[in-house]
């Protein structure tokens, strides 16, 4: 479903971003900063400037959440490598390079450059976009390498039928006409996701859930309405401070609207 989807693309996203962030904080023992060779790292030292480690982040977690040989076959374990994978890939695209420059009233005569990660709040925010364009594929056989199930999500208004395994076309059927591959940050799922606005195995539903007027009741409440209910609360008031160490409060009860989905 497409939740998985998301689990296992932030999972590995943070993992790298982490780990590279580490390495430039001198937290492990196993790495240190940035060693890409087109930027002048060697001299960044000398001036603060320390990349982070996105080069040993990402063969680490690749190393990490290594599946074991033979999964290429399995549908389920190639859509977690992929979206474990488009993960790790957004961190990479998302990574600045930064400059500093040095020099006698502030002229550059020395510039020191650096790899720095984007905040994990802007990686969250791309891969929950992706999450919503996650798009559901289906597993084909090569026609090349029989052995191997390769992923391709199914274009728009395709029939039902090709949702499931398929098979090699015969030579006058074009499979071109019925699916495409798959993006390499694409998210991508085999389930639909269950309906979490009624009440199920996968979901208590939202009927009586408390909402924010104004801000979230429309889809927290799927469209249905919300109920304006009373609720009385006690809260301490009148406080007082009794000398030396104390503090005396009364007890005052208040109103207050509470909104909860129809």
């Amino acid at each position: 479903v497409k939740e998985t989807a998301f689990l296992y693309a932030i999972s590995s996203a943070g993992l790298v971003h982490e780990i590279s962030r580490a390495c430039a904080q001198g937290r492990l023992d196993r790495c240190s900063c940035d060693e890409s060779e087109q930027l002048e790292n060697t001299k960044t030292w000398l001036w603060g400037g320390c990349g982070d480690n996105i080069r040993f982040g990402s063969k680490f977690t690749n190393k990490f959440l290594k599946r074991a040989k033979g999964f290429e076959k399995d549908i389920r374990a190639r859509v977690d490598e992929h979206n474990s994978r488009a993960g790790i890939k957004i961190v990479r695209e998302l990574v600045n390079k930064t400059c500093k420059c040095h020099g006698l009233s502030g002229s550059c005569t020395v510039e020191t450059c650096w790899q720095q990660l984007a905040p994990f709040k802007e990686v969250g925010r791309v891969l929950k976009n992706k999450y919503e364009k996650s798009v559901r594929v289906i597993g084909t056989t090569n026609d090349a390498t029989t052995d191997q199930t390769q992923l391709m999500k199914q274009r728009p208004h395709a029939p039902e039928t090709q949702l499931m395994k398929q098979r090699p076309h015969p030579p006058e059927t074009s499979q071109q006409n019925l699916s495409v591959p798959v993006g390499l940050t694409e998210l991508i799922h085999i389930d639909d996701s269950p309906d979490f606005c009624k009440a199920s195995r996968y979901s208590p539903g939202t009927y009586g859930r408390l909402c924010n007027k104004g801000q979230n009741c429309g889809s927290i409440c799927c469209g249905r309405g919300h109920n304006v209910q009373k609720r009385m609360y006690k809260r301490p008031c009148k406080c007082e401070v009794i000398w030396c160490c104390s503090l005396k409060c009364k007890e005052c009860v208040e109103e207050e609207d509470v909104y909860l989905c129809k």
